[in-house]
């Protein structure tokens, strides 16, 4: 992660890209990183929003091709696993991007609502949404309380 940080932006984009796909690590932790390192809130936020809803839309991208050995090649998604996933899905159609956020589960959701062919534009916009909402939370919290959300994530994350 030290690397991805010292790369600065670039760094920030690789990295949430990356952990929107079934690499499991951490995109708040790359946010919060930028942010102590003296990046700009808003820049920080903008681009860890666009390349996480990039990362998600890459494994909706790897649902809507839907061949079975690519999805549990590379999204590590099993067959059963995205069958659960049906009735969810049908339930709350496009309004479940917006949980793409979700560590494990959010990936299983974007695979599914692409496998399940939802209307990709719908999906984008709550996978948006959704990724703006959780990196708008932590940004807010760093702006607003400075040196004590610095001492609280250090003591528990």
């Amino acid at each position: 992660m030290e690397t991805l940080l010292g790369l600065g932006y670039v760094g920030l984009f690789i990295g949430c890209f990356l952990a929107a796909t079934v690499i499991p690590f951490s995109a708040e932790i790359l946010l919060i990183g930028a942010l102590l390192a003296g990046c700009s809130p808003l820049e920080t936020f903008i681009v860890a929003t666009v390349g996480n809803s990039l990362g998600s839309l890459t494994s909706y991208a790897l649902g809507y091709m839907g061949k079975w050995e690519w999805i549990e090649k590379y999204g590590g998604v099993k067959r059963e696993t995205l069958e659960k996933q049906k009735s969810k899905i049908d339930k709350y159609g496009p309004l479940l991007a917006f949980l793409c956020w979700l560590p494990f589960i959010g990936d299983v959701f974007a695979i599914g609502l692409g496998f399940y062919r939802l209307n990709f534009y719908k999906c984008l916009l709550f996978i948006v949404l959704g990724k703006a909402a959780r990196f708008g939370v932590w940004t807010v919290l760093y702006v607003i309380y400075g040196q004590t959300f610095i001492d609280f994530v250090s003591k528990y994350m």
